[in-house]
């Protein structure tokens, strides 16, 4: 009897394995994709903003000139808590934004 219930709760716990570890792992890496999503979003939309207000006229708008004209606080990249390259930069084309990463 003692072998039997060994070998249910070796398989019981196998099977919790096979199920759990799969989905934590999907679970963290969807949620650090929404970190960096919220973060990029956060440089865009300040570069959008110093772009209206017209304060920044180039159609490549670093983070330091965003930190400088006080548009944007000291970013991290929430995953690493590396704080940006300065010469990091928004792309500007049209209306579209997009945040590109120097490391």
């Amino acid at each position: 009897m003692n072998r039997s219930k060994f070998v249910i709760n070796v398989t019981i716990i196998g099977i919790v394995l096979i199920i759990l570890i799969p989905t934590v792992y999907k679970i963290v890496v969807e949620h650090n994709d929404r970190l960096l999503k919220v973060t990029t979003k956060r440089i865009e939309e300040a570069a959008k903003n110093c772009k209206l207000d017209e304060k920044c006229t180039n159609d490549k708008i670093t983070l330091k000139e965003l930190y400088d004209k006080k548009y944007l606080k000291k970013e991290s990249n929430p995953i690493t808590k590396k704080y940006y390259n300065e010469e990091s930069y928004v792309k500007v084309n049209k209306n579209n934004y997009k945040f590109v990463e120097i490391k």
